[in-house]
């Protein structure tokens, strides 16, 4: 049986290639990004000839084909440099185009697909001012439009990654009143960003990150056509952004794992450059110690990166282990970015030393698509009910 995705020859040329733009265009440009909170436009116009925004979308649709195990090297690479980078086309590639491969109907695919590999940016609508990982406290609402066709939603969602750039969201709302079981009350739709009563609110201001841009989207009686409904079946919408959620886990984790290795490439230049007593730093072996801590770390997530990555591409449900390679390789880069301060000493701590902003830039890694909290209790549950089951 032929391996998923890209031919691998060719996709391994398309990585060096890719590898080379991010050292010698990408991270240049990263203080330009940083002073003006914005990715360059000539830059995006780059990476949408280059292909990144199609990346998982089929061959068939215009898109990359690439499979999952070569869409998380991608994104480790590409978040070697500033996190902007990824995120600008993370949402595309990962949990919209998992949506729509998930739950689309071929008339879905055969529209949003092309789009959205050309470039056309999307968002995805889950969290709300009251509820995110809580779905039975959602409030946004889409009722049955009494003229005809069709469905008006209603609703506020917050925190959502590109809203401000996005052409298309996939929003999630109550399509029932009461709670049901297995959150059959969520319904997924796939809203144009310039339909009536859509607004975007402004860009909020972030620890870190800069040039990755959140903001709230209010729906006010968005009328949508039927067509609309992902999969066209009411109920489904949550089961949906889950499975959406395990690939946006592996995008995170990915991105992880390629930022910790930025920031350890960087604190190995300080400190063989850095001298004290007469030596660099490097020579101490409190700093070896922090150095070994994090390489050793880094390596393991590669590892959880690899095997989970081919279990998706074998059809293997993930749902645990993409909750576990998340939440190690984003509380491992919290404390690998928090050794490279230390390692900087002083100099750690001014902004003008790289590695102050890694430090704020790690930190939503332990936070989006589910928190390092919210995804211990997922596993349990599933090792729990795995238990139960072989008992």
């Amino acid at each position: 049986m032929a391996e998923p995705g890209m031919d691998p020859e060719l996709f391994e040329q398309f990585l060096d290639q890719l590898e080379r733009y991010v050292r010698e265009r990408l991270i240049p440009a990263e203080r330009e990004v940083i002073e003006t909170d914005r990715i360059p436009d000539a830059i995006v116009a780059e990476m949408k000839d280059m292909g990144l925004f199609g990346l998982t979308v089929p061959e068939d649709y215009d898109g990359a084909g690439l499979s999952t195990s070569q869409y998380a090297r991608v994104v480790k690479t590409m978040a070697y440099a500033a996190p902007a980078y990824r995120s600008i086309f993370s949402i595309n590639v990962g949990m919209f185009n998992s949506a729509i491969k998930n739950g689309g109907t071929e008339a879905q695919k055969a529209e949003w697909w092309p789009r959205i590999a050309a470039g056309e940016i999307a968002c995805f609508g889950l969290t709300e001012p009251g509820s995110g990982s809580d779905s039975a406290a959602m409030a946004t609402t889409a009722r049955r439009d009494p003229s005809g066709n069709g469905w008006i939603l209603n609703g506020t969602k917050r925190y959502i990654t590109n809203a401000p750039h996005a052409r298309v969201g996939l929003i999630m709302a109550r399509t029932e009143k009461d709670n049901l079981p297995k959150n059959a009350h969520v319904s997924a739709f796939i809203v144009p960003m310039d339909a009536p009563g859509v607004t975007v609110g402004s860009p909020d201001e972030k620890m870190g990150q800069s040039g990755s841009h959140i903001a709230d989207v209010i729906l006010e009686d968005v009328h949508v056509p039927g067509e609309a409904l992902l999969g066209g079946e009411t109920g489904k919408g949550f089961v949906f952004a889950m499975k959406s959620l395990d690939n946006g886990r592996i995008s995170v984790g990915a991105a992880s794992t390629g930022y910790a290795r930025r920031a350890l490439d960087s604190a190995l230049r300080y400190a063989t450059e850095r001298k004290a007593f007469g030596e660099p730093i490097a020579n101490f072996q409190l700093i070896q110690q922090m150095l070994a801590e994090s390489e050793t770390e880094i390596y393991a997530a590669e590892c959880m990166m690899a095997d989970v990555a081919a279990r998706v591409d074998r059809g293997e449900s993930t749902i645990r282990q993409a909750a576990a390679f998340k939440v190690f390789a984003s509380e491992m880069c919290g404390r690998v970015v928090d050794r490279v301060v230390q390692i900087y000493g002083g100099a750690g701590y001014l902004a003008e030393y790289d590695a102050e902003r890694f430090f704020r830039d790690a930190r939503i890694y332990r936070i989006y698509e589910g928190t390092t909290q919210i995804l211990q209790l997922q596993i349990a549950k599933h090792m729990l009910r795995d238990f139960a089951a072989q008992a």
